[in-house]
C-alpha cells in the first residue's frame, strides 16, 4: 500500500491540520525575514536616516506578513506589504472588502506601526 492510499483512508485531524499549518506560518515569516536581510545587506536606503530605522521598519513588515500567514480571512501570497519609517503601505489584490479591511486592521495592530495606507484592490 502506498502512502497515498494510507492518506486517503485516515484523514488528517483538524488539530493537526491547523498545526501543519502554523507551521508552514512560521517558515514562510522566516524564509521572508532571511530574504529582506540578505536582500537588503543592511543598507541605509530609501531616505531613513539610521540603519537601526531600517532594520525597525523590515521587522516590522515581517511582523505584518507573519500576522497575515496566521490569519485564515487573509491570503498573505495576495498582499504585499512596504515599511518606510513605521508607515505600512500594503498593496495587491484581496477577495472581497472583508479581506481588505482585515488585512488593515491586522496591520494598524502590528508593534511599531504608526500609520497604514491601504491600497488593496478588491477583485470584481
Amino acid at each position: 500500500m502506498t502512502q497515498i492510499q494510507t492518506a486517503r483512508q485516515f484523514p488528517m485531524t483538524p488539530s493537526a491540520a491547523k498545526r501543519q499549518l502554523t507551521a508552514k506560518g512560521a517558515l514562510v515569516s522566516m524564509l521572508a525575514a532571511g530574504a529582506l536581510l540578505l536582500g537588503s545587506g543592511c543598507a541605509v536606503t530609501r531616505g531613513q536616516e539610521t540603519v537601526g530605522a531600517y532594520i525597525d521598519d523590515t521587522a516590522i513588515t515581517t511582523a505584518v506578513k507573519s500576522h497575515f500567514f496566521d490569519n485564515r480571512f487573509v491570503d498573505g501570497t495576495a498582499i504585499s506589504v512596504e515599511t518606510l519609517n513605521g508607515t505600512v503601505m500594503l498593496s495587491g489584490f484581496a477577495k472581497n472588502i472583508n479581506e481588505k479591511t482585515t488585512a488593515e486592521s491586522i496591520a494598524r495592530k502590528t508593534n511599531g506601526v504608526k500609520a497604514v495606507k491601504n491600497e488593496i484592490a478588491v477583485r470584481p
